[in-house]
């Protein structure tokens, strides 16, 4: 569930085709695309899930499975 959004978001951002596979173990430097990008992806997540993730938790993520799992956890906590 979360990672479907996360991967749906990276999509519309970067405007891939349904074709193009994102998984669990895709990270955003493997998708060779810019910081500025990084940072404008991450806040769209941060805004679909309503939820704020930490600069130095970004540091931390090494694939898109990662954030979802983080999310995740946020999410069951509160």
């Amino acid at each position: 569930m979360y990672f479907e959004k996360i991967a749906d978001v990276v999509r519309s951002h970067l405007s891939l085709d349904e074709s193009i596979q994102i998984t669990p173990e895709t990270s955003l430097k493997d998708m060779k695309i810019d910081s500025l990008d990084v940072i404008e992806i991450i806040m769209k997540i941060e805004d679909c899930f309503e939820i704020e993730i930490p600069d130095e938790k970004l540091n931390e993520f090494r694939n898109l499975g990662d954030i979802a799992e983080y999310i995740k956890s946020v999410k069951e906590s509160l």
